[in-house]
């Protein structure tokens, strides 16, 4: 089997991982092929010694993880200043969860419509979000919420005091109502064929 397809789905898969029927099923390939391949993936893996990534096996689920001699690179990252600030991919996740709580990955996934393990790993690193229990379902992923950091950096004494979405929707609905009206009025008045006969 062309292992570079499993790599994908894991890839995308981040942290929740993907079990063996899982990738089975998608790959329309039987368990052992999908077994075979894995081990494969893992055995070159360990033979680059240029490439970071390994492959682990957790509660029957398999995912890609960084190497661990690079642990305290990546901790050293982490406390830097170039991480310090979190990005606009991080800041969408973290309004969806505070939003949305609580929610899996993929349900984070599925609202922004792009892959977010990088930046609910990041958000977990912050102590902005952290896991809350996993879903009883295939796989049970982890269920994600926002910490009590996070409440006291935005200064909140309870969830209910963030804004709400549904008025600030409305607000920018309006806005862009009257945006949009202002348009058309100056674009009527600058019409010269709707200029009155005389």
């Amino acid at each position: 089997m062309d292992i570079s397809q499993l790599e994908a789905l894991l890839f995308v898969a981040g942290d929740e991982g993907m079990s063996i029927n899982e990738l089975s099923y998608v790959l329309s390939l039987s368990t052992e092929q999908v077994f075979a391949g894995l081990v494969q993936l893992n055995q070159k893996y360990k033979e680059d010694e240029t490439c970071a990534i390994e492959l682990k096996e957790y509660a029957n689920r398999y995912m890609m993880t960084t190497k661990g001699k690079y642990q305290n690179l990546l901790q050293k990252y982490s406390q830097s200043p170039m991480a310090a600030r979190l990005s606009q991919a991080a800041l969408e996740t973290l309004a969806v969860i505070a939003y949305k709580q609580p929610l899996t990955r993929m349900e984070v996934d599925q609202i922004r419509g792009v892959n977010s393990s990088a930046s609910i790993q990041k958000l977990l690193n912050f102590q902005l979000i952290e896991e809350k229990g996993r879903l009883e379902a295939p796989g049970r992923p982890r269920i994600y919420g926002t910490t009590a950091y996070f409440m006291d950096y935005f200064g909140l004494k309870n969830i209910e005091e963030l804004p709400d979405i549904s008025e600030m929707e409305a607000d920018l609905a309006q806005n862009q109502t009257q945006l949009l009206f202002k348009g058309l009025a100056e674009e009527e008045e600058g019409n010269p064929d709707n200029l009155e006969q005389e």
